[in-house]
């Protein structure tokens, strides 16, 4: 049982430290750094049983995804989910930044056409992030940009996918097909 990577390696920091170790990045010994391929590599899938071993989680000061430890986790785990407190906000829940989310294993898992959905979906949604303030303001002049005129047109829809109600269970074959049929239509 774990409570979080982040703790593990902060307690690390202070035996690696008591012991004489230099400081590296953000204080971190050595130590702290290499103990962590250990202890994820542990949860290992058993021959022919499962498929998701273990959830880490790793808690970043400042939201910032270059912290020495999620930095050296995003290079050993498969998958990674961001949740993100700019989503809390805007009242999306789940709070999964998806922009800042990722799985390696994504393409040998699912069909070349849910796969083309997600990817034009994050293609969309970076460029509503990219061109938010302008858009705000009324400074896109729609035309300009096809590509970001279908974002646009998309929004309501794609915000409506991101987000479910708490009590509200998703079954992973709908989610799938809501995804194709909204990335289908221009």
């Amino acid at each position: 049982m774990m409570d979080s990577v982040t703790r593990f390696a902060m307690a690390q920091r202070e035996i690696g430290l008591a012991l004489g170790e230099p400081p590296t990045s953000k204080g971190y010994p050595p130590s702290s750094l290499t103990l962590l391929p250990q202890l994820m590599e542990r949860a290992g899938k058993e021959e022919g049983k499962g498929s998701i071993t273990a959830f880490f989680t790793i808690l970043v000061e400042g939201d910032d995804m270059n912290d020495p430890i999620a930095d050296q986790s995003r290079s050993i785990l498969d998958g990674h989910i961001v949740l993100s407190r700019e989503l809390t906000d805007f009242g999306i829940y789940p709070t999964i930044h998806i922009l800042n989310s990722a799985s390696r294993v994504m393409n040998d898992i699912i069909t070349a056409e849910h796969f083309e959905a997600a990817r034009k979906f994050r293609r969309l949604y970076t460029l509503l992030k990219e061109n938010e303030v302008l858009i705000r303001i009324g400074a896109y002049v729609a035309g300009n940009d096809v590509e970001l005129d279908e974002a646009i047109s998309k929004k309501k829809d794609m915000e409506a996918f991101l987000s479910q109600g708490s009590s509200y269970i998703s079954v992973y074959e709908e989610s799938v097909n809501r995804l194709i049929e909204l990335m289908g239509n221009n």
